[in-house]
C-alpha cells in the first residue's frame, strides 16, 4: 500500500525514466520509492555500457539481473538477444528476441525492425556459400551509360570489380575505361597514353596487382598499374608470333601467365607477367577442329576454357595448348564470356543470359536473363557485394543482377556500438552484410539515414569505412597438444610468416589445460622473442589442452581492435578430446562471424587438419594453410588486408533531452542500396552530469 502524507504540505514524488520501450515509475512519498525499479534500471544502464564495450558476458549477467527485477521488459530482452547473439549464442538470442516482439505487441515499430532481424538471423547460411541450385537473379538496377545530356561511358564490353565495392567498365565505344562505385558515381576515369586507348576490350587482374587491357583495334594488350595508369605495351597488330588481329577476351592461370583470345587470328596467345610471348594454340590439327570465333576464355586448375560464338561451343586446352577435347557441345547460343567463380564453377554470358556451368558434370543452368529491348551480354563478373554485373553493349549499359531472395530479404543491418563520449555528438558504428552473412561494402554518406524518434539526427557524418583500412590485426593461437611439443621448432618458423604478412600481431594465446596469453619479452617487437613465446615450455603442452577455451580468449582479444581481423591457430591437427568441452562448435563460429573474425588453420608436420577446423574456416571465410606449402602462408595472411568488411562509422548531433544523463536515448539507422534495404534501431546513455 503506498504511503500518503495529508494536509496542504503532503509531499507527492513522481519520477518516470522512460527507455525506450521500458518505463520505470516510482511514486508515493517519503520512502516510497520502487527499488526492484531503480535497481532494474541500474542493471540495464551497466548492461548497455558493457555492451558498447565488447564485454557481451558481462552484459548478459548485467541484463539477466535486470530482468529479474522486471520480468518480461520487452527492451531488456531485446538487449539481451544482442549480446547472446554477439556471443554466438544464436538459438538464444532468437528465444529473447521473440520474447521482446511478443512484449512490444505486433504493431509497434520495435516489433517490425525485431521481426527482420529474427527471419535474417534463423534464415542466413553460412559465410561465403554462393550458388545453390535453384537460386535465381533479377535485374535490380542499372549503370546507364548515358545519364540526361551526360555521357558516362558508350559500349561497355566487360567489367573488373574491385575489393571495395566499385568496378572498372571496359568502354569500347568511348575508348576509356570508368570506374564507378556501388551508387553508379564516377570516381575515376583513365584513356591510357598520349595515343589513347583504341576500342578496349577486356581487363583482368595479374597477380601482381596489375591490370591488362586488350585494345581490339589496337591489336595490342595495356599494361596498367593497379590504379588504371598506363605502363607499356604487350604485342602489336600482326600475324606474327606475339602478335594480334583483334584481340579480345582475357584470363590469368595461378602461375601468373596471361592468355589472350586473338578474334582475328583465330588462336590464343599465352605471356608471361612480364608480357614475354610463350606459344600460341587453338589452330586446326588432325585432333582439333580449330577455333572459329574465340571469344570467352578462363583459366582453371591447369585446364584452359574457350568459348566459340560461332561453333556455339566450349573448348578445353591444356595449359601448354594442347587440345583436351570439347567441354560443352549444345546448349549455348552465343557465348561471350567465361568467368571463375570462387566455388571453381563457370559464369558464361551467352546473348541475353547469364548460365552457371559446372566443370565436374558440364551442367548448364540458367541463373538469369536481361529482358531489355537491345541486349547482348558482352561480359559478366560478380562484384564485391555477391551481385552479378552485366555489361550489356547494345543496350549501352551495366545490369546489376541481384539474388531474388536477397531483394525479398533485404540487408542486415547491426548497430554494433555507440559512443557517447563527445555528448552531444554522437559516433555509430555499425554493420551491413547481406542474407547470407557476407559484408556489404562500398558504401558511403548516401547510403545512410540516421533518426531519433522518427526525426532525422542533424549535423550527420561519414566517418569512414574498415574496407579502405589497411590495418588489420591478428591473434595467434597455439596448439598444446603432446603432439605439437615434437613440432616446436615449426610454431617459430609459423609465427615469423605470420609477422611477415604485415598484421600486428596482438596477442599469443597459449590453448593448455588453462588457455592464458604468453608474455612476450620486450612487448612483442623482436621475432626471437615471438618465437619463444610461441614455442612455450615443456609444462605448457598437456593431453588436457583446451582448444574452444583458447579460441574463445584469442577472438575476445580482437573485439576492440582492427575490423579486419582473424585468429590463426597453428596446429599439429588433432584438437583433442576436450576441444569442446565448455563452447559446441558452431557456437565458436557463431562467435567468431557475428564479430567479423576471420579463422585460419596452420598445419604443422604435413598433418591433414580435423573437419572442425575446416569448418571453422569455412564459416568465417579463412583458409587451412601448411606451413610448407610452396608459395608458403605469408601471401594467403597477407590478403587480410583486403578482405572485405562491411563495417562503417558515422556521427551526428542529438536534439534529445537527457534528463542530467538519465535518460535512455534512442537511435536508429537505416540503409539503402539499389533496391534493398535494412535497418536497426538502439540507444544509448548519455554521459552523467
Amino acid at each position: 500500500m503506498k504511503p500518503v502524507l495529508a494536509g496542504p504540505r503532503a509531499l507527492v514524488i513522481v519520477l518516470v525514466l522512460s527507455l525506450g520501450g521500458l518505463v520505470f515509475a516510482q511514486e508515493g512519498g517519503i520512502g516510497g520509492f520502487d527499488r526492484d525499479a531503480l535497481a532494474a534500471r541500474e542493471e540495464f544502464r551497466l548492461g548497455v555500457h558493457a555492451y558498447n564495450r565488447s564485454a557481451f558476458n558481462e552484459a548478459i549477467l548485467s541484463f539477466e539481473r535486470a530482468l529479474s527485477f522486471r520480468p518480461g521488459e520487452a527492451l531488456i530482452l531485446d538487449w539481451l538477444g544482442r549480446s547472446y547473439y554477439r556471443s554466438g549464442m544464436e538459438d538464444t538470442a532468437l528465444r529473447q528476441w521473440r520474447s521482446a516482439a511478443d512484449a512490444y505487441g505486433p504493431s509497434s515499430r520495435e516489433t517490425l525492425v525485431l521481426a527482420s532481424r529474427i527471419e535474417m538471423v534463423r534464415n542466413r547460411r553460412s559465410l561465403f556459400s554462393f550458388l545453390d541450385d535453384d537460386v535465381r537473379y533479377v535485374e535490380a538496377g542499372t549503370f546507364p551509360g548515358l545519364s540526361g545530356d551526360t555521357r558516362i561511358f558508350r559500349q561497355p564490353t566487360t567489367v573488373l570489380p574491385l575489393d571495395d565495392g566499385s568496378v572498372w567498365v571496359v568502354a569500347y565505344g568511348s575508348n576509356e575505361i570508368v570506374r564507378l562505385d556501388v551508387n553508379g558515381i564516377v570516381r575515376q576515369r583513365q584513356r591510357g597514353p598520349l595515343n589513347g586507348f583504341d576500342r578496349p576490350y577486356d581487363m583482368v587482374r595479374g597477380l601482381d596487382g596489375r591490370l591488362y587491357l586488350s585494345e581490339f583495334r589496337g591489336g595490342r594488350v595495356s599494361i596498367l598499374n593497379s590504379q588504371g595508369e598506363w605502363q607499356g605495351y604487350i604485342g602489336s597488330k600482326g600475324r606474327g608470333e606475339g602478335m594480334f588481329i583483334g584481340p579480345q577476351n582475357l584470363t590469368i592461370d595461378r602461375e601468373g601467365y596471361l592468355y589472350v583470345v586473338d578474334f582475328g587470328n583465330k588462336r590464343i596467345s599465352k605471356f608471361d607477367p612480364d608480357g614475354v610471348f610463350v606459344l600460341s594454340f587453338g589452330g586446326r590439327s588432325p585432333g582439333s577442329p580449330g577455333l572459329l570465333s574465340p571469344t570467352g576464355i578462363v583459366a582453371r586448375e591447369d585446364r584452359i576454357y574457350v568459348a566459340d560464338n560461332l561453333a556455339k561451343q566450349i573448348y578445353i586446352f591444356d595449359r601448354n595448348g594442347d587440345y583436351l577435347g570439347i567441354f560443352i557441345s549444345e546448349g549455348l547460343r552465343g557465348p561471350e564470356s567465361l568467368t571463375l567463380l570462387d566455388d571453381g564453377r563457370i559464369l558464361t554470358a551467352d546473348a541475353n543470359r547469364l548460365l552457371i556451368i559446372d566443370p565436374n558434370s558440364a551442367l548448364i543452368r540458367e541463373l538469369g536473363l536481361l529482358g531489355n529491348p537491345r541486349v547482348r551480354i558482352a561480359g559478366a563478373r560478380v562484384d564485391g557485394n555477391g551481385n552479378i554485373l552485366a555489361a550489356n553493349f547494345e543496350g549501352d549499359e551495366v545490369s546489376v543482377m541481384i539474388l531474388l531472395d536477397d531483394i525479398a530479404a533485404g540487408l542486415f543491418v547491426q548497430i554494433e556500438r555507440v559512443i557517447s563520449d563527445n555528448f552531444p555528438r554522437i559516433t555509430v558504428e555499425l554493420q551491413v552484410q547481406d542474407r547470407r552473412r557476407r559484408p556489404v561494402v562500398g558504401l558511403d554518406a548516401r547510403n545512410f539515414l540516421i533518426t531519433e524518434e522518427g526525426r532525422v539526427a542533424g549535423e550527420q557524418n561519414f566517418l569512414g569505412a574498415a574496407y579502405r583500412s589497411e590495418i588489420s590485426d591478428i591473434s595467434v593461437l597455439l596448439d598444446r597438444s603432446p603432439s605439437a611439443l615434437a613440432l616446436q621448432q615449426d610454431l617459430g618458423i609459423a609465427i615469423r610468416d605470420i609477422r611477415a604478412a604485415g598484421s600486428r600481431i596482438i596477442s599469443l594465446i597459449s590453448a593448455g589445460e588453462q588457455p592464458l596469453r604468453e608474455r612476450i619479452e620486450g612487448g612483442g617487437l623482436s621475432l626471437n622473442a615471438l618465437s619463444a613465446a610461441a614455442r612455450g615450455s615443456v609444462s605448457s603442452y598437456s593431453l588436457r589442452w583446451r582448444f574452444d577455451m583458447g579460441l574463445r580468449l584469442a577472438a575476445t582479444d580482437l573485439l576492440n581492435g582492427a575490423k579486419k581481423r582473424a585468429v590463426v591457430f597453428i596446429s599439429s591437427g588433432n584438437l583433442g578430446e576436450l576441444a569442446f568441452e565448455q563452447y559446441g562448435l558452431s557456437e565458436l563460429a557463431a562467435y567468431l562471424a557475428n564479430n567479423g573474425i576471420i579463422f585460419y588453420g596452420v598445419m604443422l608436420g604435413g598433418n591433414p587438419p580435423a573437419e572442425e577446423i575446416r569448418y571453422l574456416c569455412e564459416q568465417t571465410g579463412g583458409q587451412v594453410l601448411s606451413l610448407y606449402r610452396p608459395e608458403g602462408i605469408t601471401p594467403v595472411l597477407n590478403g587480410l588486408n583486403s578482405k572485405p568488411v562491411g563495417s562503417y562509422t558515422l556521427s551526428y548531433r542529438t536534439g534529445l533531452s537527457t534528463d542530467f544523463g538519465r535518460a535512455y536515448l534512442p537511435v536508429e539507422a537505416e540503409v539503402y542500396l539499389m533496391e534493398r534495404s535494412g535497418r536497426d534501431a538502439t540507444g544509448y546513455f548519455p554521459p552523467m552530469e
